[in-house]
């Protein structure tokens, strides 16, 4: 499974430009790896979500899959541009 991919398929599905998203890995230590999740300004609020609850359901959903896979620890990164 492709937790890169996981993770552009959420995104995507919860913002309102979707063609502004961008989902990049990024090698951490040999037991973590980033994912960095670029967004249109306009979108931060919906991926946050009250309280970053959207968000850590987020991180919760992708570090399940990875761990289901028997992948190193993910790390999610949110930023907008």
């Amino acid at each position: 499974m492709d937790i890169v991919a996981l993770t552009e398929y959420i995104v995507k599905n919860l913002v309102k430009e979707p063609e502004c998203v961008s989902v990049k890995e990024f090698d951490g230590d040999d037991e973590e790896v980033m994912i960095q999740v670029l967004v249109h300004k306009n979108d931060m609020p919906a991926l946050i979500g009250k309280s970053g609850m959207t968000a850590n359901a987020i991180r919760t959903i992708v570090q399940a899959a990875a761990y289901a896979n028997q992948l190193p620890k993910v790390k999610i990164n949110i930023d907008s541009y």
